[in-house]
């Protein structure tokens, strides 16, 4: 699934990208922003592989925030104003539509940045180092982590918590959900906020939650796909 963000002043405006984002099954909306500072907040929590934005916005323009971000994903704008076309394919965008967007055009767009995603994917997976572990420091020292023994990965402000099936005690450590979810090998989805899970300790699954052993995990409604993806 691709990941993305909304983000337009326009309620109806927004509505109407999150329908269409909706009906294109390979693409999970994360979240609605009304404005480019709610955006960068979720970034800043958790990856996003695409964002949907307008140009002309209150604080900080569509452009403007592009130009902002370091580690920039896929972008596909929708706006009015076609005058910042050329402006917005020298950040690279993956795609420039006009306002109103026919479903053709949008899933046109969409299916660029699915191919785009899906190169990237396979250059990055070449390059993945072979080993499968990582360390992370705990107190003052650096712990070896086995990526197949972590059963799940819980959020707490600056600080996770990893949970291992060959300790009772989960290893706390300062960093964020977004970076060590950038670590995590394929075989680790997002469920939550706060929650991160090893789909291969799965015990049982049910509506909005599911169990690691005896420990229940919520889904939360903006990853309810993870569970239909598993169900299938």
């Amino acid at each position: 699934m691709i990941k993305c963000l909304a983000i337009d002043d326009e309620p109806l405006a927004l509505q109407l990208l999150a329908d269409n984002i909706s009906r294109i099954p390979f693409l999970q909306l994360v979240a609605s922003c009304d404005d480019a500072f709610a955006a960068n907040k979720i970034m800043q929590e958790q990856s996003i592989d695409l964002i949907f934005i307008d140009i002309q916005m209150p604080g900080i323009t569509g452009l403007q925030f592009i130009q902002s971000l370091i580690k920039k994903p896929m972008v596909i704008i929708v706006t009015a104003y076609k005058q910042y076309a050329l402006d917005g394919f020298a950040l690279d965008v993956i795609d420039y539509l006009m306002k109103p967007v026919s479903l053709e055009r949008f899933m046109k767009a969409c299916n660029k940045a699915k191919d785009f995603y899906e190169l990237k994917q396979a250059a990055k997976n070449t390059s993945l180092p072979k080993h499968d572990y990582m360390f992370v420091n705990v107190g003052y020292s650096l712990m070896k982590i086995s990526f197949g023994d972590i059963t799940y990965i819980e959020g707490l402000k600056d600080y996770i918590q990893i949970h291992t099936s060959i300790s009772p005690k989960a290893a706390v450590v300062r960093m964020s959900m977004k970076n060590v979810e950038d670590q995590l090998p394929p075989y680790f989805e997002r469920i939550h906020k706060s929650f991160i899970i090893n789909i291969n300790k799965i015990t049982a699954i049910r509506k909005n939650s599911l169990f690691i052993a005896e420990k229940e995990l919520p889904v939360s409604e903006t990853y309810k796909q993870v569970i239909e993806k598993l169900l299938k």
